[in-house]
């Protein structure tokens, strides 16, 4: 694709184009964000410790910040969020001893991030 640009209108057409393409890459990242976090939740839900289910139902996805250029989401527990970080690391029990450990919340972090990194390198070797 070529434009014929005066000198003069050269600094203009080249912050056009970088415009356009920082337009492009934000919604592609943005989609790659909403798509890890949505991953970091299954992968919580699937493996969550489960007595009655419920803990595992409670993740969600909340929106912490939305801006023209940035995302930011949040994946919790609704209604079980005292619950995380004991089942995550362990605790004490009343009796003296310790519960073990379920870690369910680190690996699914670990993979959403990977997950994310790959998706935004695609993305911008597809727009670049």
């Amino acid at each position: 694709m070529t434009h014929k640009v005066s000198i003069d209108g050269l600094a203009d057409a080249v912050m056009k184009e970088l415009n356009e393409y920082k337009d492009l890459s934000t919604e592609d990242m943005k989609k790659d964000v909403r798509k890890a976090a949505q991953t970091v939740k299954k992968d919580i839900q699937a493996n969550a410790p489960r007595k009655s289910g419920k803990y595992a139902k409670s993740w969600s996805i909340k929106t912490d910040k939305e801006t023209s250029e940035t995302l930011a989401l949040i994946v919790h527990s609704r209604n079980k969020y005292q619950l995380a970080h004991l089942l995550e690391k362990g605790h004490a029990k009343r009796g003296g001893g310790r519960t073990a450990a379920q870690p369910h919340i680190a690996p699914a972090e670990e993979h959403g991030a990977e997950e994310l990194e790959s998706l935004i390198r695609r993305d911008l070797s597809k727009n670049g």
